[in-house]
């Protein structure tokens, strides 16, 4: 090999290097997409790994993920078709589904995102504002399906057994059943997220988007409308309380009134009871009196008369007679005058 030949050689190897230098070689990861422009124009796009090769210095390389994304919304505060306010706040999942449209027309993913938030914040705004706050809030009607006495006694047998009287308690859930009956809902939280997803899909289709789904992550109310949801909530109770209390004294009154007639009833039952006695216990004296009587009339009559002098003298101070009938046995004690 002559000079010449090495010198070719060497400048070949110069030239080689100097190309591999200029970096003509790029990778593609894994769960990565590639668009490869020249002069600003796109020259191919690359959606599998591997290494690939590229014209250096003219040729430039734009990466993107090719993986599911997540896009955040900031809450909003949005009036429903009430007009009442609630602050949303939503989630999303997309990808990058034309890497050759999403160059064109956004290039970078901060650009991505700011497109995502006018376009998915404008769709919430929209479904909000169409539909009422239950719609937003609940996604069945399962709650208008609950028992009255689940929802207020728990345990309704306890109180029917202790008082006997499931009418009265039958009425007292009719007064309450008010608290558990609200507005039935046609399409709900769930379909409401599809309706956004629906508005959005096709304006971010325009810029190589793919919009997989959209999520309401929370809702609550906001502070004026809380207010008035506490303030209905504590009227709707205090009339549950005075529905419990007004029963509680009809009962009371109920009870009272059924224990005073059992009163009465036995006091009259007890009091006919007495008077058989007494006069059972009258006759019972009269015949045994009689009896006496019979065996030995003076000496009865000087009993009897010994008896009453025993209940009426120690009472008298003084005693002044004119020979009566009833002191006949104080003069003589056969009773003669």
């Amino acid at each position: 090999m002559n000079n010449k030949q090495i010198t070719v050689i060497v400048a070949i190897g110069i030239l080689i290097a100097g190309f591999l230098a200029l970096g003509p070689l790029y990778i593609v990861e894994e769960g990565e997409q590639v668009v490869v422009t020249r002069f600003g124009q796109i020259v191919t796009v690359k959606t599998d790994a591997g290494l690939k090769l590229k014209w250096p210095i003219i040729d430039k390389v734009h990466q993107y993920p090719q993986k599911i994304l997540s896009w955040d919304g900031e809450q909003q505060r949005i009036p429903t078709a009430e007009n009442q306010f609630i602050w949303v706040d939503t989630t999303a999942r997309w990808k990058i589904s034309d890497p050759e449209r999403f160059y064109q027309r956004i290039t970078t993913l901060t650009g991505a995102y700011g497109r995502l938030d006018d376009i998915i914040d404008s769709s919430v705004r929209a479904v909000i504002a169409e539909n009422s706050i239950a719609e937003a809030v609940r996604s069945s009607n399962l709650i208008n399906e609950t028992k009255d006495e689940a929802a207020f006694i728990g345990d309704t047998g306890a109180v029917e057994g202790e008082l006997g009287e499931e009418d009265s308690f039958r009425e007292l859930m009719t007064m309450i059943a008010f608290d558990v009956q609200h507005d039935s809902i046609e399409k709900g939280r769930r379909q409401l997220s599809d309706l956004m997803m629906a508005n959005a899909k096709d304006d971010v289709a325009e810029f190589g988007i793919e919009l997989i789904d959209v999520v309401i992550r929370q809702i609550r109310y906001s502070d004026d409308l809380t207010e008035a949801v506490f303030n209905r909530m504590i009227s709707e109770r205090n009339q549950i309380a005075e529905a419990y209390r007004s029963y509680g004294d009809g009962r009371g009154r109920e009870l009272l009134g059924q224990l005073e007639r059992e009163r009465e009833t036995i006091l009259s039952k007890a009091e006919a009871e007495s008077q058989q006695i007494r006069a059972q216990a009258d006759g019972e004296a009269a015949r045994i009196y009689n009896e006496a009587y019979s065996q030995n009339i003076e000496f009865f009559e000087f009993w009897r008369a010994l008896e009453s002098y025993q209940r009426t003298l120690p009472n008298m101070d003084k005693t002044l007679s004119t020979d009566m009938e009833y002191f006949r046995y104080l003069y003589d004690s056969q009773g003669n005058r």
